[in-house]
């Protein structure tokens, strides 16, 4: 939904008086972005629209509370104080007219009128994975959230999602561990973090070339209404969405369904039957999303002018590239062999229970030791309550 060519300019268009209008429109209450995007194409630049009088803005469909904001300045007072909040925190916003924007983001039913953003906007036009799932994974959940985003950020796609506990928080850091920039996508203000927990993965992705954003003004705090909206964002940037563990009412669900509806490419990572959490993608498979279990199923599906831009940013051709993995395989010490063996990937095993398996073979000591060098590897994963999982 691009502004049409005919579109009426003013001297003030694109100035600081335009974002500053941008920014007062997404911030009166009443007004969606279908609404704001509308009257600025009608209208020709925000600024414009900001200057009508009631009549003119009510004639815009605008409801009476909102055109009576605009007209007293209440809405141009709020951006004023929007504008000292964003000087004070690092943050900067794009609108949809912004040469920055993201071009899949405005093709889309809805898309926001203003983005609030910290980190790389250069990002947002690069092809995106968006990587989703539920927020209580199971062990082989996160191990594949975290495998599938660094294989897939290893080959220039940027890792997109919505740092929420669990699926979320392990591709980003998949991305991050493979030295590569990560998007995520909040249903708050991008100084609120939610969860508390990840303000150290926020700071990590911002730090690391990455980029958080949102279409809430600061200071949002979280409200369920707010996700479902940030979902539609999550898919609408992206060239796909791969989906890991979902249960069957899972918000995932509202983000898969967005990618539908928006044309974009549905993966699925299949799970067992006999676990809720593979409800979702499983589903999703055999609805025709496309099975997913290494990053060339994601990459084969690719569109081939995506494919071939990547190529030729990374360096490589596809036919020539190798599966990555997670670590050399090299071959393992006997100790060290044994406990692998015991280990699995989508179930975890409590000390107490590698020991008891082991007693015949090896002592407490050596159990020890190997599952401190095993780890050190990133061959093994540590979890709470001192249980282990073989990496990916």
């Amino acid at each position: 939904m691009n502004a049409p060519s005919d579109a009426k300019t003013s001297p003030r268009d694109n100035s600081f008086f335009e974002r500053h209008a941008w920014l007062s429109l997404a911030l009166t209450p009443g007004l969606g972005p279908r609404r704001i995007v509308r009257a600025v194409e009608r209208c020709g630049c925000a600024d414009a629209v900001l200057h009508l009088p009631l009549t003119e803005l009510e004639a815009l469909e605008f409801p009476g509370h909102a055109a009576q904001f605009i007209v007293t300045g209440e809405a141009a007072r709020a951006a004023d104080a929007e504008l000292e909040k964003l000087a004070a925190t690092g943050a900067a916003i794009l609108t949809y007219r912004d040469e920055a924007y993201p071009e899949r983001l405005r093709q889309i039913y809805d898309p926001p009128a203003l983005l609030w953003m910290r980190g790389d906007a250069s990002l947002l036009s690069r092809a995106i994975i968006a990587v989703v799932g539920t927020r209580h994974p199971t062990p082989y959940g996160t191990g594949m959230a975290e495998k599938l985003s660094r294989d897939l950020a290893l080959r220039g796609i940027t890792i997109l999602s919505g740092m929420a506990r669990g699926v979320d928080t392990a591709a980003h850091k998949g991305a991050i561990a493979a030295g590569r920039p990560t998007v995520a996508v909040w249903g708050t203000g991008v100084d609120v973090v939610y969860p508390k927990e990840n303000k150290s993965l926020a700071e990590q992705i911002v730090a690391g070339g990455g980029a958080t954003l949102s279409e809430l003004p600061l200071g949002t705090f979280p409200a369920p209404q707010n996700f479902p909206r940030r979902n539609r964002i999550l898919s609408g940037m992206s060239v796909g969405v791969l989906v890991i563990e979902a249960a069957e009412n899972s918000g995932t669900r509202v983000t898969a369904r967005c990618a539908l509806e928006q044309n974009r490419d549905v993966f699925a990572v299949p799970g067992n039957v006999t676990n809720k959490n593979a409800w979702g993608p499983n589903l999703l498979i055999k609805q025709g999303a496309k099975l997913t279990s290494s990053w060339e199923d994601v990459w084969e599906d690719l569109a081939s002018d995506v494919r071939a831009a990547l190529e030729q940013s990374e360096g490589f051709a596809s036919e020539a590239t190798s599966a990555a993995s997670l670590f050399d395989e090299q071959p393992l010490p006997p100790s060290e062999a044994r406990i692998i063996g015991v280990l699995r990937a989508d179930e975890a095993l409590q000390m107490d229970e590698i020991l008891e398996k082991l007693e015949q073979e090896m002592s407490s000591s050596e159990v020890f030791t190997a599952l401190f060098e095993l780890e050190l590897a990133g061959r093994i994963r540590q979890l709470p309550g001192k249980n282990f999982v073989r990496a990916f």
